[in-house]
């Protein structure tokens, strides 16, 4: 069974990979001529059409509870655990509307695939002081441009054998810096399908994902951000105790 999940896995990233050079040319063209307010057609195309197009090639289905708490006429910092390299592309079909990932600046190297990141994320520099200042920049303009942000918490996916690792704080800094609601996002079953403790491993199954309902972070202040974090972090294990 080990053999045929890594070649089940082999053919997932041949899959990945080969898509994107089918699509990569249509991509490049659309962000010379599109204007920039439509990028946002091209993230709902990324979202909604390739993962469609990825995981049905994959035999990956999903059961999608709790939509009715996502409101799409709204912005949201948007969290979720974090367990495989696919976990992207769940986060992305899961949403009913469009976001950007909060990405870090290294992914931009990766071919191919890092000219689409520096297109469709907002991208963290660490590098400086000035670096991180800029970032910040821009990921504020990005929530006043109207779109969502997604982080995820934990900051890596998590290999061990707890259900999360610990939260670092700067999604909660965000949303009570700019007021946004948090949107909660859980991942259920994904080792399944893709277990992040076997390496090369991806299999045919179903991932259930819980949306929360949202928690305002309106009137909260910097004092507020560890039980934040504590109150999104208890979500998330209780739907992952369900």
């Amino acid at each position: 069974m080990k053999i045929l999940r890594k070649l089940w896995a082999i053919y997932g990233i041949l899959v990945f990979f080969l898509l994107w050079l089918v699509l990569f040319p249509f991509y490049y063209l659309a962000f010379l001529v599109f204007p920039r307010p439509w990028v946002r057609y091209i993230i709902w195309f990324s979202h909604h059409v390739y993962t469609r197009l990825y995981f049905g090639l994959t035999l990956v289905r999903f059961k999608i509870e709790g939509l009715q708490n996502i409101d799409t006429s709204k912005s949201y910092i948007i969290v979720s655990n974090h367990l495989t390299a696919l976990d992207f592309m769940i986060n992305a079909r899961a949403y009913p509307s469009v976001y950007k990932f909060l990405a870090k600046n290294e992914l931009i190297k990766v071919p191919v695939f890092g000219f689409i990141v520096r297109k469709l994320c907002v991208l963290v520099d660490r590098s400086s002081a000035s670096s991180r200042s800029s970032s910040m920049k821009y990921l504020h303009r990005t929530l006043t441009e109207g779109y969502s942000v997604f982080i995820y918490p934990e900051g890596t996916r998590n290999r061990s054998a707890d259900p999360l690792l610990p939260f670092h704080k700067g999604a909660f800094r965000i949303a009570i810096e700019s007021q946004k609601p948090i949107a909660i996002q859980t991942l259920v079953g994904v080792k399944n399908i893709a277990n992040p403790g076997s390496g090369l491993d991806l299999w045919p199954g179903t991932v259930r994902i819980i949306w929360s309902k949202p928690i305002e972070t309106a009137g909260l202040t910097m004092a507020d951000v560890e039980a934040l974090s504590e109150r999104v972090r208890g979500v998330i294990l209780e739907n992952l105790g369900k």
